[in-house]
């Protein structure tokens, strides 16, 4: 049954046996966007993995557009609005975001848009407001330097074999959501021969892990661009230790070790 029909136009969830017209709908949407990577088949394993639920827009059984939803705990993560183009893309932009919007079950909804494509006028019609915030920033790496002061009591060091669940679980209280799943780490080996725990960077207290940065090769963009990139998960440390500059140190460390690797 369609979640929402109007006129010949209806909203659904998506199939899975339509993910080649998926995919070429948001390459398309996104094409020539800032060091945007087209999207394969294989984003078929990324909906499985985070549990995205797609809707598209149906029109006389022509997928017209489509919207991801992905549920945290403080509220809905929309992403991927994508309607191609033709008269009534706006009218199909709006019943995506009404019946995505109806998912919602946390605080607040949050959308991830093009910066360059936005049109603040229409989405402060639609009542979102821009949120502060950095999102993707890039640091040349040049040399090794020293790390930030952390107090006393606090070491810094790579992840140890036999500590995954414990860093998992300290990552996923510090985003109070399920941010790791139990095989992360052994998914990240299987993508890169060169990743192993060292590539995990820990501070640990009274021989505890409280704060968690993960380096790793941005796949990805090296194999579509030719680079040479690292990429730096968010530094994750449990509320009792925030404001103690172990994000900050951790952070530092995984540059060093991704410059020492030729990154």
């Amino acid at each position: 049954m369609p979640i929402y029909t109007k006129k010949m136009m209806r909203v659904r969830k998506f199939r899975e046996e339509e993910i080649t017209q998926i995919v070429r709908i948001i390459n398309e949407a996104y094409k020539g966007s800032y060091e945007f990577i087209p999207y394969t088949d294989s984003f078929l394993d990324k909906i499985r993995e985070r549990s995205l639920e797609i809707l598209v827009a149906e029109e006389k059984n022509e997928i017209k557009g489509l919207i991801s939803c992905r549920h945290r705990r403080r509220g809905e993560r929309l992403d991927l609005l994508c309607v191609k183009e033709c008269e009534n893309k706006d009218e199909i932009e709006d019943m995506l975001l009404q019946e995505a919007e109806k998912l919602a079950v946390g605080e607040d909804i949050s959308i991830t848009l093009d910066a360059e494509k936005i049109d603040y006028e229409k989405w402060a019609k639609r009542g979102y407001k821009p949120e502060g915030g950095l999102y993707h920033m890039i640091a040349e790496l040049k040399e090794v330097k020293p790390l930030p002061q952390v107090p006393e009591g606090f070491v810094l060091r790579s992840l140890r074999k036999g500590e995954e669940e414990e860093m998992i679980k300290t990552v996923n209280l510090a985003y109070e959501g399920e941010r790791l799943k139990q095989d992360s780490i052994q998914r990240w080996k299987m993508e890169d021969s060169d990743f192993n725990e060292e590539w995990i960077h820990v501070a640990e207290f009274n021989g505890k892990i409280v704060s968690v940065v993960v380096s790793r090769k941005d796949i990805e963009y090296n194999n579509y661009f030719g680079g040479k990139r690292g990429y730096l998960g968010p530094a994750a440390t449990i509320p009792d230790f925030r404001g103690k500059g172990l994000a900050s140190a951790l952070t530092q460390r995984a540059m060093n070790f991704l410059f020492m690797k030729g990154m």
